[in-house]
């Protein structure tokens, strides 16, 4: 770096710092769990949920994607949350669909990591080679400069260490042994998340350590240890036991610094209960699911009291049918059924179209605007997972789910769908939603506190109240009839004595 941009580096690392240091000030206190209701959170002293529709992750390492244009477009409709990779897994140009911005052109890439001058890397990273002892001050202006701008938009950013290595692509991130001058990562690509190769996870310690104390100084971030470990098909055992140790590389570092992270990591379904579950691990502060099957989760990760986020879903635009009503659906479904956050996987926000601008990506945000709306009627953080509200007459084809504070507010969604995108055969089903349009009316039976209420049934897609009524009930189960609709339909319950 020559002495201008070292300069210039230092001048705005200074003024990012004056500015951290003046918001820690006034605030100090980063995003935690709501200590009312642990299935929320709270920030600044206010109870939140997180909600939005989101990147690919490659925010900060894509040189050529305008992350404050998307962050612009996430504060303008009301979204909350972003997530980012900061470097240890990246994907190639066009992975998946054109534009994807962690896949960045060859060489557009910025890591944490000093880029050297010798040759015989991979191309995807422009064939020099990195220096794994020598870190990239640039980089780390660009890290914190998207989150001090996500701050400043009381956007909450997930930072996501690891992903799970697929074996096509092992062979280009900076830790492979021929990427880097110290020859670092010569493991096959299912032992990368494991303490196997010794030397590997020294760089991986040094990478988690680093970017903890980097960050401290913000009060919008959540440490997520790796999304999808046990899709490389490494053993859960052996994942298992690399996440623990990094789980501990965050709170040591942390122990001596100001500020204390939340630590989230995902969870795989077909290891509940024994290793790669670390659902009550009490260093893990929320769970972390994805796709339909991380809906089905709720059922069976409600019980350990903590924030449950459905931290990504099918890659949209490629779901079936209507696009627009299948992803609302998921939210609706996993944010009435008690989840803390949702967010959406949008390749809409593309690399040379950050804002998705001319696409469908307004209707998108429009209906989870509506989604917000309708959470923040309710006095949230009083409510919970509610199994018994609902007592009868959904049809086998159709999802519902209810939470409540009982004798005071209930919340009710429903659905019809079937599964649809890719089939995930431990589970059962589809890794998305496929709506199917109808003429619907049922007789529900619901059951709840005795009281005076009035009952607003509201269309999901436009947040329209179609109907509305006074209800005089003396308690226990009672049958109700919804008006007609055509996908999904929500009822917003209250007490009103």
């Amino acid at each position: 770096m020559d002495n201008i941009l070292f300069s210039n580096y230092i001048r705005n690392l200074f003024l990012i710092t004056l500015l951290s240091l003046c918001v820690g000030s006034i605030y100090g206190q980063p995003i935690k769990t709501h200590p009312a209701n642990p299935h929320y959170f709270s920030y600044h002293g206010q109870p939140l949920f997180l909600l939005t529709s989101d990147q690919h992750y490659g925010a900060v390492t894509n040189l050529d994607f305008d992350y404050t244009i998307f962050l612009d477009t996430l504060a303008a409709n009301g979204m909350n949350f972003t997530r980012i990779y900061p470097g240890a897994y990246i994907e190639k140009d066009g992975e998946y669909m054109p534009d994807n911005n962690l896949g960045a052109m060859n060489g557009r890439q910025i890591l944490p990591w000093a880029r050297t001058n010798v040759t015989g890397a991979h191309e995807v990273l422009g064939g020099f080679k990195f220096d794994l002892n020598k870190w990239n001050m640039e980089y780390f202006l660009r890290l914190k400069d998207f989150v001090s701008k996500a701050q400043d938009r009381n956007i909450i950013v997930d930072i996501a260490f690891f992903n799970g290595m697929y074996p096509d692509r092992w062979a280009y991130q900076a830790m492979y042994h021929s990427n880097n001058i110290q020859g670092i990562g010569n493991c096959k690509f299912n032992e990368v998340q494991t303490l196997k190769d010794t030397s590997l996870v020294r760089y991986h310690i040094n990478y988690v350590r680093k970017l903890t104390e980097e960050l401290n100084e913000f009060d919008n971030i959540i440490f997520d240890i790796c999304d999808e470990p046990f899709q490389d098909g490494c053993p859960p055992e052996l994942y298992h036991q690399w996440i623990s140790k990094l789980t501990d590389i965050i709170l040591t570092a942390e122990s001596s610094l100001s500020r204390k992270h939340l630590i989230a990591q995902t969870l795989d379904s077909h290891t509940r209960g024994g290793y790669g579950d670390f659902s009550e691990d009490r260093r893990i502060d929320l769970l972390m699911n994805e796709y339909t099957w991380g809906i089905a989760n709720l059922d069976h990760e409600y019980v350990h009291n903590k924030p449950l986020v459905l931290i990504e879903t099918a890659y949209y635009p490629q779901y079936e049918g209507d696009k627009i009503g299948a992803s609302r659906v998921e939210a609706w479904e996993f944010m009435t059924g008690g989840g803390s956050g949702f967010m959406q996987l949008n390749g809409l926000f593309s690399t040379f179209n950050p804002s998705a601008a001319g696409t469908e990506n307004p209707a998108i945000l429009t209906q989870l605007k509506v989604l917000k709306q309708f959470l923040a009627s309710f006095d949230f953080i009083k409510m919970k997972q509610d199994k018994s509200f609902i007592a009868g007459g959904i049809p086998k084809e159709a999802f519902a789910r209810a939470m409540s504070e009982p004798g005071k507010q209930y919340a009710f969604y429903i659905h019809h769908s079937v599964y649809g995108c890719w089939f995930w055969e431990p589970m059962k089903m589809g890794s998305c939603y496929k709506t199917i349009k109808g003429d619907y009316r049922e007789t529900l039976e619901l059951e709840f506190a005795s009281g005076r209420y009035i009952a607003d049934w509201i269309n999901p897609s436009t947040g329209k109240v179609i109907a509305s009524e006074k209800l005089n009930h003396n308690g226990g189960k009672r049958i109700i009839k919804t008006p007609d609709y055509e996908v999904d339909l929500a009822l917003r319950l209250k007490c009103i004595d």
